[in-house]
């Protein structure tokens, strides 16, 4: 019998969410135990957001570069060199890692654990030989690049966002399969770093955002040269050449599209396999582990947050839930996981940002709503910036409490901020529109947005009839 460690909390998995339960538990003396089988920070700083980000960036400044005329600037042509963006990439790893690593978190007094773990029973966990035994448990095992079943795949090599930011080497034309933000986001980085890209999606990009603005995204990047191919069907893939070529499905035939280099992104699927849930007796299934609003398994003992539990993938929703736990856990708090205000940004450029309902969810769910939009165009910062695509849109009810918004436009998930205070504190949006805002900043929008809510009743003949009475008082 392997080293019986006792702890009052014990983590499984090192990614925002585990890191966030272990930090601050121990910060409120819980002794805690930390196991992870592979690297800290888990995927969003290691292949997820942060390495995506970072070659965002990079793109952005060479695309600048194309982009100066309008400005005065003679436009250039950069010389991209992907060995130098990578270096430029890891960099940036390396600068957060030391906020992740096994160091500090054992300078906080968590037991770190490099291994992986398995429950052995209801209220025990086994990891290299030592057996944990802790008052809770929580599974934060995160997810990995789902790969669809497709024929031929398994004799072609391709690359996921697990494997895409290894490249050092340009690739010469980029096919994406999925049109989700994981593969607009990368379609669009590696089109302004100079690669020709096309993108293969089954229904249309960025499905789950507001068809409206998602529209505005799929203009600008047709117009930077991306290919979008939306409403196809992949048939198979096979080799072609010292590349690949994508078989596409059609009523006229087959159509084949051949690239140098295949990225699939078809979204996440949950890490569950080889824990030992059926020892503990948690219920899961390949989408994730089954929690209640409070965020326990079956087990009540044991917790699961981010995309283990197969809810929202997002690094800050796993850091929200990682809040829920451990006010249960340790408070005995019978806090509650509520999602109504939780964004999600798609970090294109533009940008594209929600919160709360979109029109066709209020509308299902209301019925008798109201609409705002404003367009960047009429905001003055965007125009000394020539950055006048997008919009803000607002979702209200009719006595003015904002339900959701969406804004697609430069700096867009900066700007939903306001938008995430106004749903999750059930605001009026005349909380926005009487907001003094600074000029000239791209913030206005939220503003003029809000306080076109009263413009049909402030501008009507009913209004100016007021005036004109109260006029002729002097």
């Amino acid at each position: 019998m392997g080293e019986l460690i006792k702890a009052d909390i014990c983590v499984i998995g090192a990614g925002s969410g585990g890191l966030s339960v272990a930090a601050g538990a121990a910060q409120l003396g819980a002794p805690t135990v930390l196991v992870e089988a592979d690297r800290m920070g888990g995927d969003c700083l290691n292949v997820g957001c942060v390495p995506s980000k970072s070659l965002i960036a990079a793109a952005k400044h060479a695309h600048a570069l194309r982009q100066g005329g309008p400005f005065g600037i003679a436009p250039a042509e950069p010389r991209v060199d992907m060995r130098a963006v990578k270096r430029h990439i890891d960099q940036v790893i390396a600068g957060i890692a030391p906020h992740d690593s096994v160091e500090r978190f054992e300078g906080l007094g968590v037991r770190v654990i490099e291994a992986r773990a398995r429950f052995t029973g209801p209220e025990e966990v086994e990891a290299d030989g030592r057996r944990i035994r802790a008052r809770r448990f929580v599974v934060a095992t995160g997810s990995r690049p789902a790969v669809p079943p497709l024929p031929g795949l398994d004799d072609v090599p391709f690359f996921t966002n697990e494997t895409i930011f290894d490249r050092r080497a340009q690739p010469e034309h980029l096919i994406v399969i999925g049109g989700g933000p994981i593969g607009m986001e990368l379609a669009q980085a590696h089109r302004r770093l100079g690669s020709r890209v096309t993108v293969l999606e089954r229904s249309a990009i960025l499905p789950k955002d507001d068809p409206e603005l998602a529209d505005v995204v799929r203009r600008i990047a047709a117009a930077e040269g991306v290919d979008l191919r939306e409403g196809v069907e992949v048939a198979r893939v096979e080799p072609h050449g010292n590349g690949v070529a994508v078989v596409l499905a059609g009523e006229g035939g087959e159509e084949r599209v051949a690239g140098s280099d295949l990225l699939v992104a078809t979204g996440r699927t949950a890490n569950v396999e080889g824990l030992g849930l059926e020892a503990a007796g948690i219920d899961y299934t390949p989408r994730g582990i089954a929690v209640d609003r409070r965020l326990r398994t079956s087990n009540r003992r044991i917790y699961a947050i981010g995309d283990a539990a197969g809810g929202y993938q997002f690094t800050h929703a796993a850091g929200y839930e990682a809040g829920i736990v451990i006010r249960n856990a340790l408070f005995r708090l019978p806090a509650k996981a509520n999602y109504d205000a939780l964004p999600w940004v798609t970090y294109t450029d533009p940008e594209l940002a929600q919160v709360g309902l979109t029109e066709a969810q209020a509308r299902d769910r209301h019925g008798d709503i109201r609409v705002l939009r404003w367009p960047f165009h009429e905001n003055d910062r965007a125009q000394a910036e020539r950055a006048t695509h997008g919009l803000v849109k607002v979702i209200t009810r009719r006595n003015g409490r904002v339900l959701g918004a969406g804004i697609v436009g430069r700096h867009a998930g900066e700007l939903i901020h306001t938008w995430v205070l106004a749903v999750g504190q059930r605001l009026k949006v005349g909380a926005v529109a009487n907001m003094i805002a600074p000029y000239p900043t791209l913030g206005e929008v939220n503003k003029r947005a809000a306080g076109s809510y009263y413009a049909p009743t402030l501008f009507s003949d009913r209004t100016q009839k007021i005036v004109r009475f109260l006029a002729r008082f002097g």
